[in-house]
């Protein structure tokens, strides 16, 4: 069975891109755009890992990834963060919250599956 990636992110372009990359790799992937959703399908079915805006909305990416962090059901769940923000403030707020990755955009795609691999353990 795939492994599935599940994409909290509100620009359709990247969530396309990232689809595309990853399903090429043979992912399952599934995609939300904002935070509430992203806790409602994590709780109910959690994917073994998530790829995390910080700029979403109902619940930044902050704010979910604290949520999750802390949730023991689901705190084994991979998080790699995948941001415009890339300022040393917000990679150190995502890494002391729990955050497994971290990466910036613009990103490249062989970048964004060594991460995956790495995270996901394939």
């Amino acid at each position: 069975m795939a492994r599935q990636v599940l994409i909290v992110e509100d620009e359709p372009h990247i969530v396309e891109s990232l689809a595309f990359v990853l399903g090429r790799e043979g992912y399952a992937v599934s995609s939300v755009m904002d935070g509430e959703s992203a806790l409602e399908i994590l709780r109910r079915s959690p994917p073994d890992l998530v790829i995390l805006d910080l700029m979403i909305p109902r619940l930044n990416g902050f704010e979910v990834l604290k949520a999750v962090k802390t949730d023991p059901a689901l705190q084994v769940v991979p998080v790699m963060v995948l941001t415009a923000k890339g300022q040393v403030h917000d990679r150190r707020l995502a890494e002391d919250i729990g955050s497994d990755g971290f990466m910036t955009k613009p990103f490249s795609n062989r970048e964004i599956v060594e991460q995956v691999r790495l995270l996901i353990g394939d």
